[in-house]
């Protein structure tokens, strides 16, 4: 979950515009799947690349991981169209965010990509690995749109607390 929410932190731009603008907008349920969807591959590609160091050699991300991260990558093309909308939309309005909206895809995924796994490896804390290798470990036998949609549920259910939000991105009341 911590690394969805490094995802949409960094793709709502990074900007004081698109923090301000984060604040204001909301992601429903929906909208989030599509971002899981997309990031994934990325997010566990990422985290094996952290973890793998710090589990060993008979870990579930050290054997497994970017296995993983490969069955996932297939969904991307899928949820990328409303992953970018909802990217956008949490990036509000600004000259960052209408730069990157004019931006062909070919150029804004592989950015949206590199910037993710290197987040993740850079910045996901290591005493977390063995709880995420082993929810990787319980989630691997499911198909990715399952694993996407739990998360959404997770939104759903979160959302209907007091403070529905992921870092800056708030998730609508559904």
């Amino acid at each position: 979950m911590r690394a969805i929410a490094l995802t949409l932190s960094l793709m709502s731009l990074a900007s004081s515009q698109a923090a301000m603008a984060a604040d204001a907008a909301c992601l429903t349920p929906r909208e989030a799947t599509a971002v899981a969807s997309y990031a994934l591959p990325s997010v566990i590609a990422g985290t094996s690349q952290r973890c793998s160091p710090v589990l060993g050699k008979d870990a579930y991300l050290t054997r497994e991981g970017m296995k993983l991260s490969a069955r996932y990558g297939p969904g991307k093309a899928a949820a990328w169209p409303a992953a970018r909308a909802a990217l956008l939309k949490v990036g509000g309005a600004g000259d960052m965010t209408d730069a990157v909206r004019k931006l062909p895809d070919a150029t804004v995924q592989p950015l949206v990509d590199g910037l993710v796994t290197s987040m993740v490896v850079e910045q996901m804390p290591t005493d977390r690995c063995s709880p995420i290798d082993r929810a990787l470990w319980l989630l691997s036998p499911l198909p990715p749109e399952n694993t996407a949609e739990l998360i959404a549920l997770s939104l759903g259910l979160m959302a209907q607390g007091k403070n529905p939000r992921i870092g800056r991105i708030a998730i609508c009341k559904g």
